[in-house]
C-alpha cells in the first residue's frame, strides 16, 4: 500500500484562474477578483450583462446564487491543505434572501476568521467532520445590499481507502 499523498495545496493565483474558467461562472459574468495569500478572504464580482438579466432587467437570481456557491468551501479546503490537512469540502446548504433588484454589478466579500479555522481543525481531529454557517452579502456599486446568503460549509476527512475527489 502506498503512502497517502499530501493535500493538494494550490496558490491563490491558481485557484483564481481555475474558478474564473469554471463553466457555470464563465457565461454568467462571475469572476474572482482577489484571494488573500492566506485564503481567508476572497472577493467575487458579478457583472450585469445580456446573459444575466431577467425579465425585469435586473440580474437573474440564479446568477447571484451561483456566485455564493463554492467560495467558502474552497477557501477552507485550501487553508487546511496549506496546513497539511487533507479534507473533502463542499457547500452542504444555502439559503438566500433577495433584498432589492441588482441593477448594477455586485461585489461579494467572503471572510473566514481564524477562530473558524481553529474550530475546523479541532473538530476534524476529534470527530472527522465539521460544519459552519457563514452569512455573506452581495452589494451593488452604491454599497447597498442586494442579496444575503447563509452558506453552510461541510468538511470531512477522507474515508479509509477513498480516492481523492476534486474538481481541480
Amino acid at each position: 500500500m502506498s503512502a497517502p499523498r499530501p493535500p493538494r495545496a494550490l496558490s491563490p493565483r491558481q485557484v483564481k484562474w481555475v474558478l474564473n474558467l469554471f463553466p457555470p461562472w464563465l457565461l454568467q459574468g462571475i469572476r474572482i477578483v482577489s484571494i488573500s495569500p492566506d485564503f481567508r478572504r476572497a472577493t467575487v464580482r458579478v457583472r450585469r450583462g445580456l446573459l444575466t438579466r431577467n425579465l425585469n432587467g435586473s440580474t437573474f437570481g440564479g446568477t447571484v446564487f451561483a456566485a455564493f456557491d463554492p467560495v467558502c468551501a474552497i477557501l477552507y479546503w485550501q487553508i487546511l491543505a496549506h496546513r497539511g490537512l487533507r479534507v473533502q469540502a463542499w457547500l452542504r446548504g444555502a439559503s438566500i434572501r433577495y433584498v432589492k433588484p441588482a441593477r448594477t454589478a455586485l461585489t461579494i466579500s467572503f471572510e473566514i476568521g481564524e477562530a473558524d479555522v481553529e474550530d475546523a481543525v479541532s473538530a476534524l481531529r476529534s470527530g472527522g467532520r465539521f460544519a459552519r454557517a457563514h452569512r455573506v452579502v452581495a452589494t451593488d456599486v452604491a454599497g447597498e445590499v442586494c442579496a444575503e446568503a447563509d452558506t453552510e460549509v461541510y468538511l470531512r476527512l477522507p474515508r479509509e481507502g477513498q480516492k481523492e475527489v476534486s474538481a481541480f
